[in-house]
């Protein structure tokens, strides 16, 4: 939850992974201290919805009120959380509260037909169409619970395989990656002796026949993977990519929907459905495409921009699609498409010259290829998290605004109670080579320590030791990770304006329910949680973070956080690192005291070319508190450098 020092290492030999903050979360929130929601709101722990006038809108507000009623099966009371909304005809959400007890009251609701709709952990959800007209509306909706029938198991892709032919397909990748084609296809063919049934294997096959231009071999081996896997996301969006190159859209499209239906989060999906739709005039869906793209990939969808600028000059909005182009030119000067694009807006030529020019579909055409390219996948690094959105209850409304505020409260107090906590850590190290394949284990034990200051207003610090101090010489490799959990920083009202976020909706985590909420630094903002420092003077580079958090839907604690950077740097060959803690509960005897820690915490990096897997967890956690009413002693060999609050924390 804050900076902790920077870790130096013991020769210029070694490297330090320095990750700023510390392991923890904060305190649950107390019962009954949570403020109430103004009018307009929309989640109210209370679980009532205060209307008010509407004023510009078509509804009129009349004095009617609306109960919704939640029982279990045979009228059983339904513990855990419970997510009320109401829904308009239209699919909007009017309003969405928190039940409490099994009730949900919203009061000055609007003559209407609305939908109630109920999620609750444990419990399918429920929905009850009704109609309001005046007076008070009894909604009466009983929860049936899930059903414990295992649905059949999704393809898994290359973790589905056996180790010998993982091993064979990990040759493959880097030998495609090379762009090395014939090396490629003898370790396929290894493969494919070992997983005949493989529809990983018969899609890499197809990059494998892209790479030597052999595209109709190409949509033959990825025709076959979806013959073995009708649901695979990459062989579906290859095939449709390839008939858009041919201007074949309309024969693009039901790959393109089946895609869809996949994974309709995917930026890539929503990105070929724009060039399908502009390329058959349809520039209006193309725009909303376009954007929806824009929205899920963030940064990895810029390139979309272009498509998107030219839907909309053909649609009439010439002024926005040259805003969108001037804005992408210089960030892209690769792409003489886009300021080809970009001149001809500017300064349109005559009508003879257009013709004899044939239009301007060609620029969009090779830009948006250029777009789309499938990168060879990874069998060992997950999916960058703006790869996908993870799916999300519909018709669940999220007020970004009080999540962010109670989920920062929650740290804020954490900060202020908690002075140090100690616990035991366990390390597991697995080194990946270039096949990606991981070499056998390295496993170690720390005593592990972290000391909470407020350095001054504005600024936390955390410093850490692991047996009495940065235990650097033990960690494997001789990269050094530390404070790496401490990424609930990212939500301390200090730090929280430096990050754009979105809350995304409300989702089933682990029994319960949580809101998931997505985060991207801001740029120009500075990048205080997560920097690396080479050798024990060497520079420090800060890096900017993405990522996502699960809040608990009714505690407001943050249960699970993944991170990716922004982007790679080269100046230090960091070219991918990407983060997974999940947090729980831990009690402490001492003052019957419940905090959220991290339990488990997952490290992927390739840095100066190394490749690593990393997993840390905790246990055997002990609490020292600020008013010294529960201090304990510190773990075995573990003592507080006399330094430890002279300001050697490094301050975000």
């Amino acid at each position: 939850m804050s900076a902790a020092r920077r870790v130096t290492v013991v020769n210029n030999s070694q490297i330090s992974l320095a990750m700023i903050g510390a392991l923890l979360l904060p305190p649950t929130a107390l019962a009954g201290q949570a403020a109430q929601s103004a009018p307009g709101s929309m989640i109210n722990p209370s679980g009532q919805y205060v209307g008010g006038l509407n004023v510009g809108t078509e509804n009129v507000f009349i004095d009617s009120a609306v109960d919704v009623d939640v029982r279990g099966p045979n009228g059983e009371p339904v513990a855990g959380p419970i997510v009320v909304s109401l829904i308009r005809v239209n699919g909007s959400v009017f309003f969405t509260v928190m039940a409490e007890g099994g009730h949900a009251n919203f009061t000055n609701v609007p003559k209407s037909e609305l939908t109630a709709q109920v999620v609750a952990p444990g419990y399918l959800t429920a929905k009850k169409a009704f109609e309001v007209d005046h007076g008070k509306v009894k909604v009466n909706i009983d929860l049936q619970p899930m059903s414990d029938k295992e649905e059949a198991a999704a393809d898994r892709g290359i973790a589905a395989l056996n180790p010998k032919a993982q091993k064979d397909v990990g040759k493959a990748l880097e030998a495609l990656r090379a762009n090395k084609p014939p090396d490629a296809r003898t370790y396929l063919e290894a493969a494919q002796r070992d997983a005949p049934n493989s529809a990983e294997v018969e899609y890499l096959f197809g990059v494998y026949s892209s790479q030597l231009n052999n595209q109709a071999q190409a949509r033959a081996y990825w025709m076959k993977a979806l013959e073995l896997n009708p649901k695979h996301l990459s062989a579906l969006l290859a095939v449709s990519q390839g008939l858009l190159q041919e201007h074949k859209a309309a024969e693009a499209m039901p790959y393109l929907n089946r895609a869809l239906d996949t994974e309709p989060s995917s930026w890539r999906v929503h990105m070929l459905l724009a060039q399908a739709y502009f390329y058959q005039g349809m520039h209006e869906e193309a725009i909303r495409q376009a954007e929806r793209s824009m929205e899920l990939g963030h940064e990895r969808a810029a390139s979309v921009q272009p498509l998107l600028a030219h839907a909309l000059a053909e649609s009439g909005d010439k002024d926005r699609a040259i805003h969108i182009l001037q804005d992408y030119v210089p960030a892209h000067p690769a792409d003489a498409n886009a300021a080809k694009l970009l001149e001809r807006l500017k300064n349109p030529p005559t009508t003879s010259a257009t013709k004899a020019a044939g239009g301007a579909g060609g620029e969009t055409s090779e830009t948006t290829t250029a777009a789309t390219d499938l990168p060879v996948p990874s069998n060992w690094l997950p999916p960058d998290v703006d790869e996908r959105i993870p799916a999300v209850e519909a018709g669940a409304a999220c007020s970004l605004d009080e999540v962010r505020q109670k989920t920062g409260n929650q740290i804020v107090e954490f900060v202020h109670d908690v002075d140090r906590f100690a616990a035991t850590e366990s390390l597991t190290h697995e080194s990946i080579n270039k096949y990606g394949i991981a070499s056998a284990p390295e496993k170690r034990k720390f005593d592990y320590l972290v000391s909470i200051q407020e350095l001054r207003q504005g600024s936390l610090g955390v410093t850490e030791y692991r047996n009495g101090g940065g235990a650097q010489a033990e960690f494997p490799d001789g990269i050094v990770t530390s404070g790496l959990p401490a990424l609930v920083l990212i939500f301390h009202p200090y730090y929280a304006p430096n990050y754009d976020m979105t809350c995304e909706g409300l989702t089933r985590w682990n029994g319960g329910l949580a809101w998931q909420v997505h985060f991207r630094q801001l740029p120009g903002k500075p990048n205080a949680i997560r920097n690396y420092q080479i050798g024990i003077n060497g520079p420090s580079y800060s890096v900017g973070l993405k990522g996502r958090a699960w809040i608990s839907a009714d505690t407001y604690q943050i249960v699970r956080m993944e991170t990716d950077l922004l982007a790679p740097l080269p100046q230090i060959r960091l070219l991918a690192e990407h983060t997974a803690i999940e947090y729980g509960p831990v009690k402490f005897r001492e003052g019957n005291v419940n905090l959220w820690l991290p339990q488990t915490a997952e490290i992927y990096f390739a840095w100066r070319g190394k490749q690593a897997h990393r997993r840390h967890s905790f246990s055997n956690y002990m609490l020292f508190a600020v008013d010294d009413k529960q201090r304990i002693a510190a773990p075995k060999d573990v003592s507080l450098p006399s330094d430890a609050a002279s300001g050697t924390a490094t301050k975000p």
